[in-house]
């Protein structure tokens, strides 16, 4: 019988086939391919598919998508319905003519670097794919989908995208089920027409697809469509993490993490972010910027952040380059580099982060960034401020308030900093000094008074500072020492240096209220320690004592090196002299 069979297969082309297909069977692939070959030269369709799936997938021959190419074409020109499918899945790979053929030739992975990186051909894929889906291909439906969504802006037809999704759905095509729930999360507004989103996602997930599982598990998490569960959202992303969406190995590292509705598992937490970054996830990269930048149970390690922070960064992650470039500022675990940071905070704020132009600017007024980058920031503040965002208008003003990359204009900075008073506290505390000063306005004491009381009521130290020197000296309104006291106290606990002085001024003496010479001391030393110079010198009276019973005052007033005092109230400054 086995003689006849074989017989037959050397001379019909169709019994060759059948004869391949027991040889396949039995493991016999390279036995099944001669076969197959001897049949596809006679020119049969079915035949000539098989060969190409045959190089495509290195079954009895080795893999070469270029001879899989060629063959799947022979096929397709005769109206095989598969072969036209998988011709059109080439072309989008760009896997079907010229120097990517001749790439495809060499057995390596489709996504390897090398010179000959494949273009995609949405032509001949869309060619091809019409011919297949026309004929009842799902699978080429849904190509043909995808080419009218995602192809060059000529060919995007959202109307015959959502028709061929639609009819690949329908057909039972898992690719077919996710394009058509994106096509209607496009349109989605209800909840009942986010339900037929999260139908179509299931049923995508029902075909393993990675990014299936994950929408519906994003979907799931905001209750849009479906009940709102964050555990079961939680099984979601683990299984679409474990099945190669790195979305979800970002989504499932993070709740390892941080311990959210799963038990914490810090190791795992970071191999999965590693493995989405590893993969090009640029915010999965991010958070172990941040990780390794924070440390927690282990020692922060800044050259593993650093790392992190620049592959994100080059991925187009704003936040990290804004990190990357305090990092740079800080001398955190590298050398500082002023230059390197503006680099890296320009990036940041290129791509629209509004802290990294605030640091940026912070550099420029220190005069260690690049003078081009003044008109640049000062622009994008003015630009941002006349769109209503108040906190680029309080930078505006600073801009015009210091001379920033503009001529200074203090009566302009003023107006913008009264704009910016309404919802930013820092605005409250500059408005309210140019009104005590009579900077850009007419002076107002009592106005200042209640601006900068605002912000001090709101917690900022520095109008907790100034506020106590207001109320010290009377202006603006009552003096009331009381008060004053109170508020240098709340400063002095969290270590402004200025407020220390204050409180040993007026525990020493100097206030109406009760003396506390010891207490006085204390806060005078605790400044006189930290730089403060006028500290230094009035505690100067307590020398022969305190020497007698060892202090270290003595060391503290003769310090040579004086650091920089922290700014308080000029009224406060006037009086302590």
């Amino acid at each position: 019988m086995a003689l006849l069979q074989n017989l037959a297969a050397s001379f019909s082309p169709r019994a060759a086939l059948g004869e391949a297909d027991r040889l396949k069977d039995r493991g016999k692939d390279a036995e099944a391919f001669r076969l197959l070959g001897r049949a596809a030269r006679a020119g049969l369709a079915e035949a000539q598919y098989r060969v190409g799936m045959c190089y495509l997938e290195g079954k009895g021959v080795p893999l070469n998508r270029g001879e899989a190419a060629g063959w799947l074409e022979r096929a397709a020109e005769q109206g095989h319905v598969k072969s036209q499918a998988q011709l059109a899945t080439l072309c989008l790979q760009g896997l079907t003519s010229g120097k990517a053929a001749e790439a495809a030739g060499q057995p390596r992975s489709l996504f390897s670097g090398n010179d000959l990186a494949p273009e995609p051909d949405f032509a001949g894929a869309a060619k091809w794919a019409h011919r297949a889906a026309s004929a009842g291909s799902a699978d080429a439906q849904a190509i043909l989908g995808f080419i009218f969504t995602s192809g060059p802006v000529e060919m995007r037809d959202l109307d015959a995208a959502d028709y061929w999704y639609r009819s690949s759905a329908v057909a039972g095509c898992p690719q077919g089920a996710l394009g058509f729930a994106l096509a209607l999360a496009r349109q989605a507004k209800t909840e009942a027409q986010y339900a037929k989103v999260a139908h179509w996602l299931r049923q995508a997930a029902k075909g393993g697809l990675p990014t299936a599982l994950y929408l519906l598990g994003v979907m799931t998490d905001r209750g849009a469509g479906v009940r709102a569960d964050s555990v079961q959202a939680l099984a979601l992303f683990r299984e679409a993490a474990e099945q190669g969406s790195h979305a979800a190995q970002l989504r499932w590292g993070l709740a390892l993490l941080r311990g959210e509705k799963v038990k914490g598992d810090m190791a795992a937490g970071e191999s999965w972010l590693r493995e989405a970054a590893l993969a090009g996830e640029a915010e999965a990269a991010a958070h172990l910027g941040d990780l390794y930048a924070r440390g927690g149970e282990l020692p922060p390690n800044y050259a593993e952040a650093t790392a992190w922070f620049r592959r994100a960064a080059a991925a187009g992650h704003a936040g990290a380059a804004r990190a990357l470039g305090m990092l740079y500022l800080t001398g955190a675990g590298l050398p500082r580099d002023a230059e390197e940071a503006a680099h890296w905070l320009r990036i940041a704020a290129e791509r629209g982060h509004s802290q990294a132009e605030i640091d940026l600017a912070n550099l420029l007024l220190s005069d260690e960034g690049a003078a081009e980058d003044a008109s640049r920031v000062r622009a994008s503040f003015e630009g941002r401020a006349s769109a209503g965002d108040l906190l680029a208008a309080f930078n505006f003003g600073v801009c015009l308030a210091e001379g920033f990359g503009i001529e200074r204009d203090e009566h302009e900075a003023a107006e913008w900093f009264r704009r910016a008073a309404e919802g930013v506290v820092d605005a409250q505390y500059w408005y309210g000094r140019m009104l005590i000063e009579g900077r850009g306005v007419a002076p107002s004491a009592e106005e200042g008074r209640a601006w900068i009381a605002r912000a001090a009521e709101a917690g900022m130290m520095e109008a907790k500072v100034a506020l106590a020197g207001l109320l010290f000296e009377g202006i603006g309104g009552a003096s009331d020492h009381r008060r004053a006291l109170g508020l240098f106290g709340e400063a002095a606990e969290v270590g402004h240096v200025g407020a220390m002085y204050a409180l040993g001024v007026m525990l020493g003496g100097e206030a109406d209220v009760p003396p506390d010479p010891a207490a006085a001391r204390r806060w005078l030393q605790a400044a006189a320690e930290r730089g403060h110079d006028q500290a230094q010198m009035l505690l100067r009276q307590y020398l022969p004592h305190e020497t007698a019973q060892g202090s270290n005052l003595e060391t503290a007033c003769s310090c040579p090196e004086i650091l920089e005092t922290q700014k308080s109230q000029e009224a406060l400054k006037e009086h302590t002299g």
